[in-house]
């Protein structure tokens, strides 16, 4: 076993960020156990958490369980950890970054699952780290085997907690040339909607892959566009249908009801739209569904939707981050709280584009 400088706490407290599923507003700090070395062979420390939506709906009580006969939950999915310390014979040793996958798959161990595509799980039973029946990584240690982390670069030390959400995009690059693989696809124009974190990244994507690239975003002020443009993107206040953008590529990243009708019109000729914005039901927007099947059969182009990633997109997307300039994914998270000034973190102030509970500098 290879343990960090220092000693490893046992049968000490340490501090979780935790919630009380289906109360609506129950985030509090406490103090829980060290985790029991049962629940893995690698002891990890973390450094920091990512906040996103997913986050805000759980503390709304809008989804979440707890683990089975508990009635709490630690928060928190986006990690970034440091090994404490790990076996012999891992592929892991102390002081590596690692992040830890998110999904488990479902006890039924579905096809898909026992393939290790959790993220296109039949059952729909998984678990998941912050969200459904698993604890988080807002907190101080957590435990698992080497085969739900993934080793990182060094240099992503202070910018690795973005891993998480990289991840999706490497799952919707994936998919989206599978997709283009069923006939003649040389993609040249990329429009990726809204800038957030993982419009960002869906960008920076695409911009390693040598297209042009063209990112649509309502903030005319803060550090949106700058980000973009230090990409080689192109930013865009005005819509896509003004823009006259003939895009072979389409990444939807808002979840807005009313840029998805847009987009579902807006492909060129053979062109794929991945959809991975999550929207709120009940909105309504005019659809000519006639329009749209016309356009899609004559014109060959697809639409689909992507959630979660499954272990081979945990490693591709650190391949694209370790080749990414750290200067400039240190500027998506545009503030890091201490754990203990959580509640900070959850304020909206506006220009945030991502926000992460910082327990490396604590």
């Amino acid at each position: 076993m290879q343990r960090a400088n220092g000693p490893v706490r046992e049968g000490m407290d340490m501090q979780a960020l935790t919630i009380s599923p289906g109360q609506k507003d129950s985030l509090e700090l406490r103090d829980l156990p060290e985790p029991d070395a049962a629940e893995g062979s690698v002891l990890v420390e973390i450094l920091s958490v990512g906040l996103c939506a997913t986050d805000r709906e759980v503390i709304a009580a809008e989804f979440g369980t707890a683990p089975a006969n508990r009635d709490y939950l630690v928060m928190g999915h986006e990690n970034l950890g440091r090994v404490l310390e790990a076996p012999e014979d891992s592929g892991l040793a102390a002081g590596d970054l690692v992040v830890g996958i998110v999904r488990r798959p479902c006890a039924e161990k579905c096809p898909a699952c026992a393939a290790g595509e959790w993220d296109m799980c039949h059952t729909g039973t998984y678990t998941e780290h912050g969200i459904e029946g698993m604890d988080g990584f807002a907190r101080e240690r957590w435990r698992g085997e080497p085969e739900e982390m993934v080793k990182l670069d060094p240099s992503l030390d202070r910018v690795g907690v973005l891993l998480e959400p990289a991840t999706i995009l490497a799952k919707a690059w994936e998919q989206i040339d599978r997709i283009g693989s069923r006939a003649y696809f040389r993609p040249r124009v990329a429009a990726v909607t809204g800038a957030g974190p993982v419009g960002l990244l869906a960008a920076l994507f695409g911009v390693q892959r040598g297209l042009e690239v063209h990112v649509f975003d309502l903030e005319e002020d803060g550090p949106k566009a700058d980000l973009v443009k230090e990409l080689g993107a192109v930013f865009h206040t005005d819509s896509l249908t003004d823009s006259g953008i003939s895009a072979d590529i389409i990444i939807e990243c808002t979840g807005a009801p009313a840029v998805i009708r847009e987009v579902l019109h807006r492909g060129a000729k053979n062109s794929v739209t991945c959809l991975t914005g999550v929207s709120e039901t009940g909105a309504e927007e005019p659809l000519d569904l006639g329009a749209l099947n016309l356009g899609l059969v004559m014109d060959n182009r697809v639409v689909f939707g992507t959630v979660n990633a499954n272990r081979r997109h945990y490693l591709k997307a650190a391949e694209v981050l370790a080749r990414t300039d750290t200067g400039w994914l240190e500027k998506i998270i545009s503030r890091r709280v201490p754990l203990a000034d959580y509640a900070r973190a959850f304020e909206d102030q506006g220009e945030d584009i991502k926000v992460v509970l910082d327990l490396q500098d604590a």
